[in-house]
């Protein structure tokens, strides 16, 4: 009996065996990884997959607490407590879980992205710990966020082409003056000369010039003859935008940068990536927009309100405005090293009254223009209108000259063209105000006392004399006659001094005029 209970335990044990390796083969067969642990946590078997995903070998594994080896921090770089972890749930709390994205780590420290279902293990009814069926995801993953950036790229790109379109429409709905640079003047053929130059190239431009000069169609000019010119050219008028706004339409915004941002904005800036931005009354811009504007411009990338990723930018820059450079940065309206990056390449549109040669064959463009775009006949321009506009200052400049062309293409009705200028020909209009020096109204001031002083034949106080004519005090009158160091022989009197209260033919009695050394 005992030689055949020894033999009965051998065949047992060969079944066992047998069927331990089976179970091994199959395993390892899976193309799943697959470990056990068990209710300490501890890793009782990994399969052949298991330990080339890992890169760990069986050694490495079993025995130890695996948790502390592959499932330790998360992909943000934050530990992961094994009491909440999902695996640990399962042998310490009877639970299955599935989980379709979690990571664990490789022996050489690096992170696949996996899935996994885990599963309690039972001997005898007794909870003895889990095992683990994982799935590498990692390409799956990078593939889901290489698509979602796509879907975000494509998403972008429609709001940038919905954007241009919007430019283009209005563009084309909002008639222009004029589509080319008319005039035969010096100055015009400068202008296109230095368009010519510039245009083919990439260079930063400054347009400056009076309000109605021209400056938006010579940046026009550059754009459709640059290399740039199968893009929109992004039209921004700084003064145009509330401070509030400004930087949210040049820089653009992401979905919630903001109350109220309900949804990603491109800016100007991205909407001319590829093309041209015109920066039209660039002085009129925040003064700390200027900054950045100048940051994103150098670094030739933009960062949207809101978002920490910088979008690589590829553009060309043409700026304008109405004052002079150096007046702008004099004043404190622009930075100084914003302008230095702006001004490679000056070019500066005169105003019409310095150009008057070209204002006939303007004014005939202009009219033709009108004319076909309101239907109406076109009426005959007079060699006196022609006079008339010549003689005018034009302080709206080229501007100005379409209105008054647009209206007498209305009021004429086909005939003779009837003008309706603002003033008398050959003077500024009322409301233009000519600013002038303190020297040249020091000037002024002097001069009106020594015509006054000539009026009143040196009488200053009393019934008919200067201080009574200019409407202030005698006392007034002496101090200014002393400050200007006004002469006797300025007003035509003998080169005498004369006394306080001398009579005189042409004034009578009355206190005259005295040498400024005399008066105390």
């Amino acid at each position: 009996m005992h030689r055949a209970g020894l033999i009965e335990w051998k065949r047992a044990e060969r079944f066992f065996t047998e069927l331990e390796r089976e179970n091994q083969l199959i395993l390892n067969a899976a193309g799943e990884g697959i470990y056990g642990v068990n209710a300490e946590g501890k890793t009782t078997f990994v399969n052949r997959a298991a330990r080339e995903m890992l890169g760990w070998t069986t050694e490495d594994l079993l025995g130890r607490n695996i948790h502390a080896l592959i499932h330790h921090h998360h992909l943000n770089g934050e530990s992961y407590p094994a009491h909440e972890c999902k695996i640990y749930q399962s042998f310490r709390f009877e639970q299955v879980n599935r989980i379709d994205n979690e990571v664990f780590w490789r022996k050489d420290g690096k992170p696949i992205r996996v899935e996994y279902v885990s599963t309690p293990i039972y001997d005898q009814q007794v909870l003895v710990g889990a095992v683990v069926i994982f799935r590498d995801i990692t390409e799956r993953k990078e593939n889901e966020r290489k698509l979602h950036d796509a879907l975000k790229e494509v998403a972008s790109l429609r709001d940038k082409l919905e954007q241009e379109n919007a430019y283009l429409q209005e563009a084309i709905t909002s008639e222009r003056a004029h589509h080319d640079i008319v005039g035969t003047s010096s100055a015009i053929k400068q202008v296109r000369a230095r368009i010519d130059l510039v245009a083919p190239t990439d260079a930063t431009v400054l347009i400056t010039g009076e309000t109605g000069t021209g400056k938006a169609l010579v940046a026009n000019a550059i754009h459709k003859a640059s290399a740039r010119s199968r893009r929109a050219m992004i039209y921004f008028k700084c003064g145009a935008i509330s401070t509030d706004e400004v930087e949210t339409e040049l820089f653009g915004q992401v979905r919630g940068a903001f109350p109220g941002s309900i949804r990603d904005k491109p800016g100007k800036l991205e909407l001319a990536h590829g093309g041209t931005l015109f920066l039209d009354d660039i002085s009129e811009l925040p003064f700390e927009t200027q900054g950045r504007l100048l940051q994103t411009l150098q670094t030739g990338s933009v960062t949207r309100l809101g978002d920490t990723r910088a979008k690589a930018l590829d553009l060309h820059v043409i700026a304008a405005m109405t004052d002079t450079p150096e007046n702008a940065v004099k004043s404190g309206k622009l930075r100084e090293d914003l302008l230095f990056f702006l001004n490679v390449f000056p070019i500066s549109c005169a105003p019409l009254r310095d150009r008057p040669e070209d204002i006939p064959l303007l004014a005939s463009h202009l009219l033709e223009v009108t004319c076909r775009r309101l239907n109406l006949s076109q009426p005959i321009i007079t060699e006196r209108a022609v006079q008339q506009m010549m003689e005018y200052r034009w302080p709206g400049n080229v501007r100005e000259l379409r209105n008054v062309v647009e209206r007498a293409a209305i009021v004429s009705g086909g005939g003779k063209i009837i003008l309706e200028l603002g003033t008398s020909p050959g003077a500024a209009r009322s409301d233009a105000v000519q600013i002038r020096t303190q020297a040249e109204i020091d000037s002024m001031i002097r001069n009106n006392l020594v015509a006054c002083l000539r009026e009143t034949g040196g009488k200053v106080s009393g019934s008919g004399g200067a201080a009574e004519l200019l409407g202030v005090q005698p006392t007034t009158l002496y101090s200014r006659i002393r400050r200007f160091q006004i002469d006797p022989s300025e007003w035509d009197i003998p080169n005498r001094l004369q006394h306080e209260g001398a009579p005189s033919e042409k004034t009578g009695g009355g206190p005259r005029w005295r040498h400024p050394t005399q008066i105390t």
